[in-house]
């Protein structure tokens, strides 16, 4: 009976629940179209890698610490010998040595363009190899037969226009080597998106390496031994200098690497699912509140013939659950369109995966239902409970629910602790002397603000839309007192209605606080500390010495300096050790190029052989002038360095650590030094614009390297910064999308709940104009209530935000003023759009027919 009474219901209401059905599809689509897009592209990789890997893989020998190559760093190698004695291990057919390397470039010399992915997929170059697992196959001309013949993958070529015969540069840190196209090479598999180009081997070896050598040995066994015992035994024979890896650790190894790369996306987009859903979750609570007020009598009838309450809670609950299987069904549905499409985008951005792989595992499923079903079960049983309280009685009078005056009291003092303490942990955070610290204290106090803002949103609802609404009366007569009323009716539906959409509104604040904050910061430091005119960043392969010639033959150009970084572990006083980055960088860098605060210490004692260190770096470890550590470089490469100089938090460069050339040069020799940026200043009384241009033409031929002004310095940072608040403004969208769908949830079905008292007021003179305008006010008011607390909520998460990290380079608070008057203008926007079909339905009533509703 309970399973009928239920079906009954939820058929006889189905239009009622149309809005929540599409905010739990919408969730379910991003949760599922994200899985399905993440096992797409891992699965894609993987079969790449399974297709291709060796048996075994013989690799030079990790890197100390796991330290990352760097910008014209030379690539590890092993001996040439190594390919024949890997040959000689038992079980071993074909030993092949291998050159690949990811940092050189390819050039159209014609065009003076990249050839291939400019971010995303990498760009490879190496030697041709005829090995069993080839990733790719000649279709067009033939393999690379002498040095100045190159082999182009299919898919760059025909995204660059070139074929057979067609010249290619190849630009590394040892300089620009022209080749010419002598054949395409199709991949076996799918293509993830990379550029591959191949030089024959001798060729290969000095140009990418510079020595006879190999980035690694490939074996391919002959079919006696496992991959394992050729592992083991391969190792006997070389001892455990070198890296040996099976074709399975080869794989789990590159599947792991993409994995990382692409979960920063992964996690995002749930992140963002996670916030529609509990979006969706007010919406999905005030349509069963309201079909529960709507239903009184029916449940009191149903108490009255024996039904208990549990009967009646769960009727509500299967109807929530008929609601959470439906929606998750075409969530599940819908969310394979949301993976073509971030296939489409990955493509647009350089990686190559085929919407006719997808990859629809169990997990997609499993993690589309859970989240469904839960999420609507879980919203749907605050008014089960409630309709399951209804007394018999109470009901069969219409009396509605029961006495909320307790409730009222609990949910003030739980509100007021929560928002209490969430403010507390905010401002606790904006004066923490860590940003990690803050960090924590900031998560937190987001979490409570927001759930004490939504617990007292029923308790702010009467107050703020008495404010908010006091203008309507006087403006809009009888049909702006009756939506202020009704907006004040149920608090309850308001708060939770205004609840969606204030948890989006105040993302959008919160994250434009702090955007802002970032380019102001970043553009005050620039004006504060630069006194170069131009910067010239090296990109993938790092500044040549050519590249730097270049600089200082352009017209206008006064000198020229150089920066070279390179990672570092610090074996510091007290036996711990710590990586960083250390840049070396000649005196006059300090004197004209750049001026940063000093703590303490000088600055010419960095040109005296000691170490310059940031001032969050030295609190952090408890370091002063005068200690000294042991700077571990790559290679091997040891010295002990005093503390000269500690600089100030507010440093351009944050706790970056400075050397001179001629200490670097002590335990580094020049050639292990990649030079990463150049800086530039222009003749005194030079048009600097004029300038630029010139620089550019100059550097024409280098198009890996980035050429900016000051200002352009500036744009680049804010272009950077808005990416990713382009990113969030687009997935806030979704949640935004869901509010929007709630107001106009709330007002349907209280359009519906009105039905009579809509009769009776136009029965004694209200037009339907009167009645529509009434309806689009009460709209308004609810989505001015959302956006008012979105703005307060916003705002505190900002400020705290650019207090936190004010340390670590976000010194100027900047509240972007037209962001928050468009948030507001736009509220007003979204509750007159919200308002439209209600407001027709309402003035479209027969009069009698709604006075005579039931």
């Amino acid at each position: 009976m309970l399973l009928r009474t239920s079906l009954r219901s939820f058929f006889a209401h189905k239009g009622r629940m149309a809005l929540s059905l599409i905010a739990v599809v919408l969730s379910v689509a991003f949760v599922s179209g994200t899985l399905v897009f993440s096992n797409t592209a891992t699965s894609t990789f993987s079969k790449l890698f399974a297709a291709t890997a060796s048996d075994i893989s013989v690799q030079p020998p990790k890197p100390a610490d796991d330290e990352e190559p760097q910008a014209g760093d030379k690539p590890a190698t092993v001996p040439a010998p190594l390919a024949q004695q890997v040959a000689s291990v038992p079980g071993v057919k074909t030993a092949i040595g291998q050159v690949m390397v990811g940092n050189a470039i390819l050039v159209n010399p014609a065009t003076n363009k990249l050839v291939g992915p400019t971010s995303g997929a990498p760009t490879l170059v190496g030697n041709w190899t005829d090995t069993p697992r080839n990733p790719v196959k000649i279709t067009s001309g033939h393999v690379p037969q002498n040095s100045g013949e190159l082999v182009l993958d299919a898919d760059t070529a025909k995204k660059a226009g070139l074929g057979i015969g067609d010249k290619v540069r190849v630009d590394n840190a040892t300089g620009q080597h022209p080749y010419t196209i002598a054949g395409i090479a199709t991949f076996t598999t799918t293509n993830p998106g990379a550029a591959l180009a191949f030089l024959d081997t001798a060729t290969a070896q000095q140009v990418l390496l510079g020595e006879q050598a190999y980035t690694s040995v490939e074996a391919f066994g002959d079919g006696s031994r496992s991959n394992d015992r050729l592992k083991a035994d391969a190792l006997a024979e070389l001892g455990s200098r070198y890296q040996v890896k099976t074709a399975a650790e080869q794989k789990a190894d590159n599947t792991k690497a993409i994995g990382s790369g692409l979960d920063f996306m992964k996690y995002a987009m749930l992140g963002f699912a996670g916030i529609s859903l509990i979006v969706g979750g007010f919406l999905i609570i005030n349509t069963f509140s309201m079909l529960v007020a709507q239903r009184t009598r029916e449940i009191g009838l149903l108490r009255a013939i024996g039904g208990s309450r549990r009967q009646v809670n769960g009727s509500v609950l299967v109807e929530a659950l008929i609601l959470g299987v439906l929606g998750s069904t075409l969530g599940v549905a819908v969310g394979l369109g949301v993976a073509v499409g971030l296939i489409k985008l990955m493509n647009a951005i350089g990686m190559d995966l085929k919407a006719s792989d997808l990859e629809v595992g169990p997990d997609v499923f499993v993690a589309g239902y859970a989240v469904g079903i839960l999420i609507t079960v879980v919203a749907a049983w605050i008014p089960a409970r409630r309709a399951s309280r209804i007394a018999p009685m109470a009901a069969l009078r219409d009396h509605g629910t029961p006495a909320e005056a307790r409730s009222n009291l609990v949910r003030t003092v739980l509100g007021v602790l929560l928002t209490g303490g969430g403010a507390g942990l905010l401002v606790l955070a904006g004066t923490a002397d860590r940003a990690g610290t803050g960090g924590q204290l900031l998560g937190l106090g987001l979490l409570l603000t927001l759930i004490g803002f939504v617990v007292l949103g029923p308790l702010l609802a009467t107050v703020v839309i008495k404010v908010l609404g006091a203008l309507l009366p006087a403006l809009f007569g009888p049909s702006g007192k009756l939506a202020q009323r009704n907006a004040m009716r149920n608090p309850r539906r308001t708060g939770a209605t205004a609840a969606a959409l204030m948890i989006g509104l105040a993302l959008v604040i919160g994250s434009s606080v702090f955007s802002s904050s970032a380019v102001s910061s970043a553009s005050a430091q620039i004006d504060r500390s630069v006194g170069v005119d131009y910067i010239v960043s090296g990109g993938r392969t790092g500044a040549t010495p050519e590249m730097v010639d270049a600089v200082k033959r352009t017209p206008g150009i006064d000198h020229v300096t150089t920066e070279r970084d390179l990672d570092a572990r610090f074996q510091l006083p007290d036996g711990k050790t710590a990586r960083a980055g250390i840049a070396a960088v000649p005196p006059a860098f300090f004197s004209t190029d750049f001026r940063l605060p000093v703590k303490s210490g000088a600055v010419e004692s960095i040109g005296r052989g000691s170490l310059g260190i940031g001032e969050g770096f030295a609190t952090d470890h408890h370091l002063v002038v005068g200690d000294s550590i042991t700077v571990h470089y790559a290679g091997g490469h040891t010295q002990v360095l005093p503390v000269g100089v500690v600089f100030g938090k507010d440093s351009l460069y944050g706790d970056a650590s400075f050397v001179d050339f001629a200490t670097m040069a002590k335990a580094v020799p020049v050639a292990g030094q990649p030079v990463d940026r150049i800086y530039a200043k222009a003749v005194s009384g030079a048009d600097v614009g004029r300038t630029l241009t010139a620089l550019q033409d100059a550097l024409q031929q280098y198009p890996q390297l980035t050429v900016k002004d000051q200002a352009g310095y500036k744009e680049l940072v804010q272009s950077q910064v808005n990416t990713l608040l382009y990113l969030i403004y687009g997935l806030v969208g979704l949640s935004i999308t869901v509010a929007v769908l709630g107001v106009v949830n709330t007002l349907a079905l209280s359009v519906v709940e009105r039905t009579r008292e809509i009769g009776l007021l136009r029965a004694i003179g209200i037009s339907r104009r009167q009645l529509r305008r009434m309806i689009r006010l009460e709209s308004v008011v609810i989505a001015l209530f959302g956006a008012v607390l979105g703005t307060g909520l916003g705002l505190a998460w900002g400020v705290t935000a650019q207090r936190v990290l004010r340390d670590q380079g976000l010194g100027t608070l900047s509240v972007p003023t037209t962001t928050i008057v468009v948030t507001l203008v736009s509220s007003v926007v979204i509750g007159l759009v919200a308002a439209l079909v209600p407001a027709f339905r309402a003035g479209r009533m027969n009069v009698l027919a709604a006075i005579a509703t039931d």
